[in-house]
């Protein structure tokens, strides 16, 4: 068969033109840049397997995440990829490997954490520039006061850095990437905040900067002649904790010989604005920033702002603000993104919605993403973002009942895996369940790319329906002539206070009394409060609706406070690196907000209940808004199971309950679940995932790995 030669769209080709960093030459301007997955060398092949899928989708070059030079920057249990010596070098060969079996050039960021080295497994003293505390509150960094680096501390880490960089040559990386952003080791050096020192590493900016020199300097000479060299600076960290984008400036200058690559971000110890959520930073927000590096630069010029538009990347490339687009998170959400803007078919990417699941579940152990529910599963599970296995029995008719997230997600894996007849059924006339009114709170917008991904899926299938405005009871679905039917009918919001912490209704409360209200009645009712009113959220979920609703109320006029058992108010939104811009809009509204407040009792007019220590806790209140805990709407799939005789008579072989109507759950959970019934839909009982490939693997020989289910 003769290839047919594919051209991105005039706009895009920018995009598409090699560039030369030192030694290598990058095939394209789209760089997947470290990001950490939790996989690393302790999950090799999940690791290399999760790296190689971004190399298959284009990218021109795929990175690690930070990767600790020696034992005084362990980091465990965190998402690193220690390259101590030769075992972490033959893990480290699965990946450059499988990322070089696709055309892409392998990177790896050389990493010391200084004064924020978690050191559980060495329990070596931490080490830093001038023996100032890591920054970071109990339990994230232990306790204690670092060792302030001597002459011979200073050399040592040093060789590491060097001993580290031949080991990742010798295993076949291209670019070689010290890292000197996020606050770590030689951000310290660079930092007046941490950096007192009195000797030549100290002081001035030439003198904060020597370690970092001498370091990038020793690496250039040992691996230069094989390796690009590029270093991770922060532009600006946003804080206490580093340089203004005048030093930086300045830094360049210094740097500029000693590398191939600049590899920029913006932020320090709280990851910075080039990771914020879409709530809080809009996509290509520092890129000015990085063109002031650019034109101080003679070096190419990689950023990062959270970039998901190729229209605006390619416009940031022919402007000269960068020379080469920065992407983790969209990588996340489609690892095949550059093959899709080459081949023009820009309708088909899953666009990062910003909702930073991918971080909440990596400090969690295991990123995951709401968007893209194959991430992390394409080793362990063999599934790929962009192929499905056709059905052994395609002859089936689907019928999925709700057509939000896990509903979805389920009916287009089953379309494309050639099922003949798909129906999507929901009550609604749009799709997306309830994520289409999440879309209505403030800064959550972008949460609804997830829809609009799959509405053009849909359109795109000629064997998937969707058929909206159609409510179906137990007789209707027995009726309808489908084989197999999946009930994904969601959750609600529960309207008697039913809260974790007590396990029971909140005392006083009628569900369905004028003053009471969810955050279903708020946002797809528009059920308000009396003009004026005084209202009281109380949130013990902890993340997006209660601080949503308290918002949305607050800028509609009404007084609102915010009642919360937590510690602090949306606290889980901490874990999205949100929180406190939330709790800053809320300020800002006029919310007020109680922490550490579990109620005991509500009546018209009045709530009860007790503060941390047991203080007494009241508060007059016009309305109460619950958002506690979401229940199962799983009503018909109880009325269908219920009768296994009637199924039968239908012609009905299975019943599938998926989604928040068998266990509510955050978005990517459930649509993990709605895609795993469709990758698993022949098993013995798809009810019950599959067992997974696990690791660690056994390593039998230099580079190869044995899997034990194999």
């Amino acid at each position: 068969m003769r290839s047919v030669l594919v051209l991105p769209a005039e706009h895009h080709k920018v995009l598409f033109e090699p560039i030369d960093i030192g030694p290598k030459t990058l095939r394209n301007r789209l760089y997947n840049v470290p990001h950490g997955t939790a996989y690393g060398t302790l999950r090799p092949a999940t690791w290399a397997s999760y790296r190689a899928t971004r190399a298959e989708g284009g990218w021109a070059a795929v990175s690690t995440e930070f990767s600790s030079v020696d034992p005084s920057s362990d980091e465990w249990p965190l998402h690193s990829s220690d390259i101590w010596d030769e075992e972490d070098a033959c893990r480290h060969k699965l990946m450059v490997d499988s990322v070089h079996d696709h055309g892409a050039l392998a990177s790896i960021e050389l990493h010391h954490g200084g004064v924020h080295a978690l050191r559980r497994l060495s329990r070596e003293p931490a080490l830093s520039a001038s023996g100032m505390s890591s920054d970071l509150p109990p339990p994230a960094c232990p306790p204690g006061t670092p060792k302030i680096m001597s002459r011979n501390d200073i050399e040592r880490v040093q060789q590491s850095f060097v001993n580290a960089a031949v080991r990742a040559r010798d295993v076949g990386y291209d670019i070689v990437d010290v890292l000197a952003g996020y606050g770590y080791l030689c951000a310290q050096f660079l930092s007046p905040f941490h950096n007192h020192r009195t000797d030549g590493y100290g002081g001035s900016l030439g003198n904060r900067a020597r370690f970092w020199l001498e370091t990038l300097s020793q690496v250039r000479d040992a691996v230069g002649a094989d390796c690009a060299i590029a270093t991770r600076l922060a532009v600006e960290t946003q804080g206490p904790w580093g340089q203004s984008i005048d030093d930086t400036v300045a830094l360049v200058r210094m740097a500029d010989p000693l590398v191939d690559l600049w590899d920029l971000n913006v932020g320090s110890l709280d990851w910075g604005s080039d990771i914020s959520p879409s709530r809080v930073i809009p996509e290509g927000h520092n890129l000015e920033l990085f063109g002031r590096v650019r034109r101080a630069a003679e070096k190419p010029v990689v950023g990062v702002s959270r970039l998901t538009s190729p229209d605006l990347m390619a416009q940031a490339v022919r402007s000269g603000l960068i020379d080469i687009v920065g992407s983790a998170r969209q990588s996340i959400a489609d690892p095949f993104f550059p093959q899709k803007v080459l081949e023009g078919r820009t309708e088909d990417i899953r666009e990062c919605m910003g909702i930073n699941h991918c971080i909440s579940s990596l400090d969690r152990g295991n990123l995951t993403c709401a968007q893209n529910a194959t991430a992390g599963e394409e080793f362990r599970r063999g599934w790929h973002p962009e192929r499905f296995d056709i059905l052994a029995r395609p002859e089936v008719s689907v019928l999925v009942v709700g057509a939000g997230p896990a509903g979805m997600e389920a009916a287009i894996g089953l379309a494309k895996r050639g099922a003949d007849m798909v129906h999507l059924v929901d009550a609604s006339e749009h799709l997306g369940g309830h994520l289409r009114p999440v879309g209505r709170l403030s800064g959550l917008q972008e949460w609804t790319r997830f829809i609009d991904h799959r509405m053009i899926q849909i359109g795109k299938l000629p064997n998937l329906q969707f058929i909206p405005s159609t409510r179906l009871d137990a007789d209707d679905i027995r009726d309808y002539g489908a084989s197999h039917v999946v009930v994904a009918t969601g959750a609600r919001w529960s309207g008697t206070g039913l809260t974790p912490g007590t396990h029971a209704p909140l005392e006083g409360v009628v569900e369905g009394a004028d003053w009471v209200f969810t955050p279903e009645q708020v946002l797809i009712n528009d059920r308000r409060p009396a003009e004026g009113s005084h209202v009281t959220v109380y949130d013990t979920d902890g993340y997006y609706m209660g601080a949503g609703v308290a918002q949305l109320l607050a800028n509609e006029g009404y007084k609102v406070d915010l009642v919360t058992p937590h510690a602090q108010v949306a606290a889980e939104t901490d874990m999205t690196l949100e929180g406190s811009a939330i709790r800053d809009a809320l300020h800002s509204s006029g919310v007020a907000m109680h922490r550490d407040v579990s109620l005991s009792s509500a009546q018209r007019g009045r709530i009860h209940g007790v503060g941390q220590f047991e203080e007494p806790f009241t508060l007059g209140t016009d309305a109460l808004v619950l958002v506690t805990v979401r229940v199962p709407v799983d009503g018909l799939y109880q009325d269908l199971v219920r009768d296994h005789e009637a199924l039968e008579e239908a012609g009905i072989e299975a019943v599938h309950c998926i989604g928040d109507a068998l266990s509510p759950r955050p978005l990517a959970d459930v649509t993990f679940e709605g895609h795993r019934l469709a990758r698993e839909f022949e098993s013995p009982n798809p009810a019950i995932a599959l067992p997974y490939k696990r690791e660690p693997l056994r390593l039998v020989r230099r580079g190869a790995f044995s899997d034990p289910l194999d």
